[in-house]
């Protein structure tokens, strides 16, 4: 969790909002993505999906079944869903997303019967430090915005 951290830092520098992501395999980091909403222009630009992407590059396969993928915030319901769709054995999130975690928050869509594949699911992994990021940086946000 601490590289997906490092990630997610590397998205603050960028004025995105700080969430981070790791794929690994085989105790090793095969993709690593922080989000990159507002600098690509594109709504899929979301650090699990930047990992996974690296991910399969690296693998040259787009399962990744004996992968865990590390994110600083609890999967949305697009997120989730490209977790589903690779494969990934197990998830491993810091911080809950009441807004649109689809993880534990508002829905567990890996509990919905009908899918062929279901991740394990690891809540509140360094949850303070990933909590903390995301809380900082909206605080630093809102005082920017009350300066000017």
């Amino acid at each position: 969790m601490r590289e997906a951290l490092k990630e997610a830092k590397k998205a603050w520098e960028k004025n995105e909002v700080p969430i981070g992501a790791v794929v690994v395999m085989d105790d090793k980091i095969v993709g690593r993505g922080h989000n990159l909403r507002i600098s690509s222009k594109s709504a899929l630009g979301h650090a699990e999906l930047m990992a996974i992407q690296k991910a399969n590059r690296k693998t040259g396969d787009w399962r990744l079944d004996n992968a865990e993928i590390y994110v600083t915030l609890e999967p949305c319901p697009m997120c989730a869903g490209a977790i589903l769709q690779s494969r990934i054995k197990k998830v491993y999130y810091g911080a809950k997303d009441p807004k649109a975690g689809s993880v534990d928050s508002l829905i567990s869509l890996y509990e919905v019967k009908g899918y062929n594949h279901h991740p394990e699911v690891v809540s509140g992994v360094l949850e303070e430090e990933c909590s903390a990021v995301l809380k900082e940086f909206f605080k630093q946000l809102r005082n920017q915005t009350k300066k000017e």
